[in-house]
């Protein structure tokens, strides 16, 4: 079987988009274009690709077909800028890169610089948290992945990056008002508490560390790392901050550690489809790198 290219690219734009009517933006055509050859193309291989909801969605056979095309796009990329023929519309290779936001705040923007240069590579960068980026992987959305995740996702290498080590900190004046009496099950119950989502455990895996049962404290839902910061310096709340982060911060007493000494350490590792590429190659060299120099200067 033979597949049409236009309705493959379509299928993956809409994918990517999540909706019909950005993928038409980016192809150059209408969206009833974008519509027909999808529809053409899932009467072609018999099953349901997209879900037409908001956003759009893939089916389990759409994901399987978006990492075919989403890889064979690459390869495509690749080769065509090896021929020297990069003026070519589209020829600039896409990455798309789930990252947590603790990541994109501290180590892992200076390994996009020259992976940019060397490839004329256009980065999409999917913030996602840790434990949960490997998903984006498994649906095809993702060329590669900052995660927690140790097992390789099927149709993936994984390589371990190292530790990073989260710290819970607060200023002095919270501390003094909320764990006058010690940091214990029932101060960590009443006192208000950061987290960065919905699926942010960190807090809550810090507080089963110390007290071995579940708490719900009152809680701030703050979407930044920097807010994070911010926030628990101003006497808000507390939270887990990356050390690097917050290292700084603790030199000029502007925050505490609720607990010197005992930080949370968060293991990363970096997942990538496996495909013979050398911008994938050199992207995954500049990723280590990225991440090692953050230890060095620890």
């Amino acid at each position: 079987m033979r597949l049409d290219t236009a309705q493959l690219a379509a299928f993956a734009a809409a994918a990517r988009h999540g909706s019909f009517e950005a993928a038409a933006g980016e192809l150059h055509v209408t969206r009833s274009a974008v519509s027909q050859r999808i529809k053409a193309l899932e009467e072609r291989v018999g099953q349901v690709l997209l879900r037409r909801s908001t956003p759009v969605d893939t089916t389990a056979a759409g994901e399987a077909l978006l990492r075919y095309v989403q890889q064979a796009q690459l390869l495509e990329q690749q080769a065509l800028r090896q021929m020297g023929a990069v003026a070519q519309a589209g020829a600039a290779p896409q990455i798309s890169i789930v990252v947590n936001a603790d990541s994109l705040a501290t180590w892992f923007l200076p390994a996009l610089a020259p992976v940019s240069e060397a490839h004329g590579a256009l980065f999409n960068l999917i913030v996602e948290d840790q434990d949960h980026s490997a998903e984006l992987l498994r649906q095809g959305r993702a060329h590669a992945a900052v995660t927690a995740e140790p097992q390789a996702v099927q149709g993936c290498r994984v390589q371990t990056l190292g530790t990073m080590d989260y710290l819970a900190v607060c200023s002095p004046a919270f501390m003094q008002r909320w764990f006058a009496g010690g940091v214990h099950a029932d101060s960590l119950a009443a006192a208000p508490m950061l987290v960065f989502n919905a699926k942010d455990d960190l807090q809550h895996r810090y507080l089963r560390s110390i007290t071995r049962k579940r708490i719900v404290p009152p809680q701030h839902c703050v979407p930044s790392s920097s807010a994070f910061l911010e926030l628990a310096g101003m006497g808000v709340a507390w939270g887990m901050v990356p050390e690097t982060l917050a290292r700084e911060a603790l030199q000029r007493g502007r925050v505490v550690e609720l607990q010197p000494g005992r930080p949370l350490p968060v293991t990363l590792h970096w997942q990538t489809w496996k495909l013979q590429s050398e911008l994938m190659r050199d992207l995954g060299t500049a990723i280590r790198r990225a991440f090692e120099a953050m230890g060095r200067r620890a």
